[in-house]
């Protein structure tokens, strides 16, 4: 399982979380914009503060799109 960061109203985001919902990947969603807690975990953990990103053990994809999301799950096997 993994930790994706997201905004409410954000569309790549909204994009990401139908491709996982539709490919059945366990995740865990942190909403930053009505969340403090998780906007500073997002912060400090990426660096940024763009969304989706997506933290799976340690591992960071910042501020990414569909494709990239697909590709970094693919590489660790979760696809």
């Amino acid at each position: 399982m993994f930790t994706i960061y997201t905004k409410e109203g954000c569309p790549w985001c909204e994009d990401a979380l139908s491709f996982l919902k539709e490919n059945n990947v366990d995740f865990e969603e942190k909403e930053v914009r009505s969340n403090s807690e998780y906007y500073q975990e997002l912060v400090d953990k990426s660096g940024q503060d763009k969304t989706p990103t997506i933290d799976f053990n340690g591992e960071i994809l910042k501020d990414s799109d569909v494709d990239e999301i697909k590709g970094f799950l693919k590489e660790k096997g979760i696809l």
